[in-house]
């Protein structure tokens, strides 16, 4: 199963939906599209959506969103960040997809379709 964390206003997101569900279609897997702004990760998930990324927390995080700014997070420690990104989960990353263990950010979307190739070679 491939699972999409999605944010359908950003075009970024929805070009890289359209390469998933495509893929999906043609390997015959299950398609989970996690719309992330309704329904939140919580830290804990955060936490394992980093490992599988296999990034700096930073790396996942939008810091040219308000909410970054105004909660203060330029300094703060992995542990503060998860929890504010889980309370204002427009500050995650989009689009990203996990698939077998792994997962990517999609800017630019060809990295989910590397991530997605690898994992079926």
């Amino acid at each position: 199963m491939i699972t999409f964390y999605h944010n359908p206003r950003c075009s970024k997101s929805r070009e890289a939906l359209v390469l998933v569900e495509q893929l999906a279609a043609h390997r015959q897997l299950a398609l989970d599209v996690v719309e992330y702004l309704k329904n939140p990760p919580t830290a804990a998930q955060l936490a394992t959506l980093q490992h599988q990324l296999g990034c700096d927390l930073r790396e996942m995080v939008r810091s040219n969103e308000e909410a970054y700014t105004a909660l203060g997070l330029a300094q703060a420690d992995d542990a503060t960040l998860l929890q504010a990104v889980a309370n204002h989960p427009q500050l995650l990353q989009r689009p990203i997809a996990v698939y077998q263990g792994r997962a990517a950010i999609g800017r630019p979307p060809e990295h989910i379709l590397a991530l997605l190739n690898e994992a079926a070679a």
